[in-house]
């Protein structure tokens, strides 16, 4: 056992990264001691869950539109609901999960000077204009007017009206620079054909930095140090990723790389060298004689999930808009631009895609929306009067165990087997999930914990469970 509990502490010494607590607000419990934090309890989750295949097909409106693993499973577990095509409501469960996502995103990007800011989402037509994507977009582009006739779009992103808002401040000096701005919104993009659930969407979540330099060789070092963090955010969340060489498309530029995290129903084609580790997208150019151009190595293609993508833009933006800053000789220059851009909810729909089995959601063990499902006996059964115990144990944790406060949830529906419990806690990713069965009835009670990111199950004593679990890290 002890072997195990090792094991255990393992897994949860991976999932460390940052001692950020966080506080949730918690519902409303009948059964809690006066003084004590209320208890989550299951029973009053907003969360239509183990849907049958066919009711989730239905859903969808037909059976071709669920394409991929992690559509199917995020419908099934009540994670997303469709509301329009590409369209999802986020249910509490996967609000929770982006908002920890967003914590991460803020912490990297605020560890290398990142300031966030949030721009309007309506975005007026002759910023889009003056830099010809107006047209250029063509089709994607969510066009609407007002009452004036004014025309705006909703923005995919916001390189004009960034650069517009910094061209706006006359007396930005070289000492101010870099100048490193993001937001994380909602976007639009009229896609044509929606598909994958929140991979591919019309509506869905970004993480979006627009930095300015004061001379192109800054730009370059700004540019290393946000990819670096990139690789710095996705190996904490436990994803293989490849970084890409790839097309500057219609945002433009003169370098981007994509941030790929490879699985078969990726629809970008990626070509990599295991020699050298050069990898790029198929779409910049013809890599089809399968040699590396830069070791002459073999190239072996893959598929993968963009979520993150960078631009190195120069002047692109900031000559248009007169986006200026006063240098060390008192003379006016162009800032030097990049844009870096990270998808939230595609991130989340990935993870879940690349992680998960065909029938349960495993998270990256930072985002999962609740570290700890505690399940007590079925009512009248055997083992019913471990209930009391199992209520005093989920006490004990969130007390003790400050990080874990707002991360344990009781499964409370206890009308249902242990077993009906369990394979719904399989489902849903949780952790940890913690379970009283007979041997809580043993003194001292011991309770059985399965470890669900290794598939370990472990049975310890109270004190046991407060020792592994105080290794566990959230954000």
């Amino acid at each position: 056992m002890e072997g195990l509990l090792t094991r255990c502490r393992t897994l949860s010494a991976l999932a460390t990264c940052s001692r950020q607590h966080s506080r949730y607000v918690t519902h409303k419990c009948h059964h809690c001691p006066p003084g004590r934090q209320q208890r989550l309890v299951l029973s009053r989750m907003f969360q239509p869950q183990n849907l049958r295949q066919d009711q989730v097909l239905s859903l969808e409106g037909r059976a071709s539109d669920l394409t991929c693993k992690s559509q199917r499973l995020m419908l099934q577990v009540g994670l997303i609901l469709p509301a329009s095509p590409g369209c999802y409501h986020l249910l509490p469960y996967t609000v929770r999960a982006m908002e920890k996502l967003v914590r991460v995103i803020d912490q990297e990007m605020q560890a290398i000077g990142g300031q966030k800011i949030n721009m309007p989402s309506l975005s007026p037509a002759e910023l889009w204009r003056a830099t010809s994507r107006w047209d250029l977009m063509g089709r994607e582009l969510l066009r609407l007017r007002d009452r004036h006739g004014k025309e705006y779009c909703l923005g995919p992103t916001h390189e004009e009206a960034v650069t517009a808002l910094v061209a706006s401040q006359k007396k930005l000096s070289y000492k101010q620079l870099p100048l490193l701005l993001y937001q994380v919104t909602r976007k639009f993009r009229d896609e044509p054909r929606p598909r994958f659930g929140l991979l591919r969407g019309r509506e869905f979540y970004m993480k979006d930095m627009y930095t300015f330099d004061p001379s192109a060789e800054a730009a370059q070092e700004t540019y290393g140090l946000v990819c670096d963090a990139y690789c710095r955010l996705f190996d904490r969340l436990g994803l293989r990723w490849v970084k890409a060489r790839a097309d500057v498309g219609s945002i433009g530029g003169t370098m981007s790389h994509e941030f790929q995290l490879p699985v078969d129903i990726g629809e970008d084609r990626l070509v990599v060298c295991p020699s050298c580790h050069f990898s790029a997208n198929t779409e910049i150019g013809d890599l089809s004689q399968k040699i590396c151009p830069d070791c002459q190595g073999p190239l072996t293609e893959t598929k993968g999930i963009e979520v993150g993508h960078t631009f190195y833009l120069g002047t692109k933006y900031s000559s248009i808009f007169n986006a200026q800053f006063t240098n060390a000789h008192g003379e006016p220059s162009l800032a030097e631009m990049g844009c870096y851009g990270l998808g939230v909810t595609r991130i989340l729909a990935a993870a879940i895609e690349v992680l998960s089995t065909e029938d349960c959601i495993r998270w990256p063990s930072l985002l999962a929306p609740y570290q700890v499902c505690l399940i007590p006996p079925k009512k009248g059964s055997k083992e019913a009067t471990a209930t009391e115990i199992t209520e005093h144990l989920y006490d004990d944790i969130t007390e003790a165990v400050a990080q874990l406060q707002g991360e344990v949830l009781l499964d409370d529906r206890t009308h249902l087997t242990i077993g009906n419990r369990l394979k719904d806690a399989n489902k849903l990713g949780y952790p940890f999930v913690i379970i009283a069965g007979r041997r809580a009835l043993e003194d001292p009670a011991h309770f059985e914990v399965w470890c669900q990111n290794t598939g370990e199950v472990v049975f310890l004593t109270k004190e046991g469970v407060m020792e592994l679990l105080s290794g566990v890290r959230v954000v």
